[in-house]
């Protein structure tokens, strides 16, 4: 999705409310004791309304977000529960930045690395466009700040008019067809957006356990997923290279295979990490009562040197691994990308097939992810053609 304004993130039980009053901020809905459906725990609404700027509390100021694909919406879905049927992200114009009476944050504005800077100070132009450069990424780390960052915010005092509404996204059909029923005669467009609530864009279920995505496997929420590598631990490119910035203990393991030399073809290393996923991908993970107990991720290698490509022979010999360990190992639940295709050089009609005859074989969840570099065509997909 690409960012075009400033997004405002609630239930949709407070639109009708909204488009009569604007965005409130949570200390106005209750001066005028409005009725509000509460999406934020009590926790992060106690942290906000401590945190001040100028001399005013948070809760005195309608929070926007530059990136609402972020770590509180991602606690907001996951960890508070909130159904994403009833959540809406309204759009706001990004004319509202040319307002003299606002403030930006560089990041969480309840945290307390984040800077606040006024619509009038001398450098606020080249601070909005950092900040609007740093927003534009699909995942985030609690390892280099950008979890953090990724939460910037625009903050305006008491509300935002209605005239700075520009749209509606929401993550279903289901939702759309909510929003409809209360906007009514209104003018204003409805986005179905799934891959901004981290739902996936498809999914085609093959067996009661088996199902392809077309999504970002990163937010599958199953226990185990899998990277795909070489045995020389270079990690440059494609997931791998996202598992080495947002995971960096990932990568420090997969160094330390390949230098004992204990990865190699039909040989994958289950890493059995003791850290949540939740705890790198939620805000305010600590005043959680619930996550994911652990996350662990399998080192799959599809090639000896990251120059070749992928080896079909040697991705077989990995899925007979998994079939005859998934259990012993303790393995729950599998997200498993397409194996050697992409960066690999395989082509989806030779590897689907391939994975479906060894995975579908598993008592587990097991999710198969798309590969995301070209479009798999429609006939390729079809139980007829990866089942048989």
């Amino acid at each position: 999705m690409k960012l075009r304004g400033l997004y405002y993130i609630t239930h949709i039980d407070n639109l009708e409310s909204i488009l009569e009053n604007g965005i409130l901020s949570h200390n106005e809905v209750l001066r005028r004791n409005l009725k509000h459906k509460k999406i934020y725990s009590e926790e992060i609404i106690k942290k906000r309304q401590e945190k001040l700027i100028k001399n005013k509390p948070l809760g005195e100021f309608a929070n926007l977000y530059f990136q609402p694909r972020n770590a509180m919406l991602y606690r907001i879905i996951f960890l508070e529960k909130v159904d994403v049927n009833q959540l809406v992200i309204i759009g706001v114009k990004p004319d509202i930045l040319n307002r003299k009476d606002i403030y930006i944050s560089d990041g969480n504005a309840a945290s307390d690395f984040t800077n606040f800077y006024s619509s009038n100070d001398k450098d606020y132009k080249k601070i909005l466009k950092k900040i609007r450069n740093e927003v534009n990424k699909d995942w985030w780390s609690d390892f280099d700040g950008s979890k953090r960052k990724l939460m910037a915010e625009c903050l305006i005092e008491r509300y935002v008019p209605l005239k700075y509404i520009l749209e509606l996204y929401v993550a279903t059909h289901k939702a759309r067809e909510n929003v409809e029923k209360i906007i009514k005669n209104r003018k204003i467009s409805i986005v179905l957006e799934p891959k901004l609530f981290f739902l996936p864009n498809r999914e085609i279920r093959l067996t009661n356990n088996l199902i392809i995505v077309e999504g970002d496997m990163f937010f599958s929420r199953m226990q185990t997923l899998t990277i795909s590598v070489n045995t020389v631990g270079v990690m440059g490119k494609g997931l791998a290279s996202r598992a080495k910035y947002q995971f960096p203990d990932v990568y420090v393991k997969y160094q330390e295979l390949c230098k004992l030399k204990k990865l190699d073809l039909g040989k994958p290393f289950l890493y059995k990490r003791e850290l949540s996923l939740d705890e790198v991908l939620s805000d305010e993970p600590k005043t959680l009562t619930e996550n994911n107990s652990h996350t662990w991720f399998l080192l799959f290698p599809t090639k000896r040197h990251w120059k070749e490509k992928a080896s079909l022979e040697g991705i077989e010999e990995g899925l007979k691994w998994i079939l005859r360990n998934y259990k012993k190992e303790g393995i729950e639940s599998l997200a498993v990308p397409a194996l050697g295709c992409g960066l690999g050089g395989l082509e989806w009609r030779d590897v689907g097939p391939l994975m479906v005859r060894y995975l579908k074989k598993l008592e587990i969840p097991v999710r198969i992810y798309l590969p995301l570099e070209k479009k798999i065509p429609d006939e390729q997909l079809t139980k007829n053609f990866l089942l048989n």
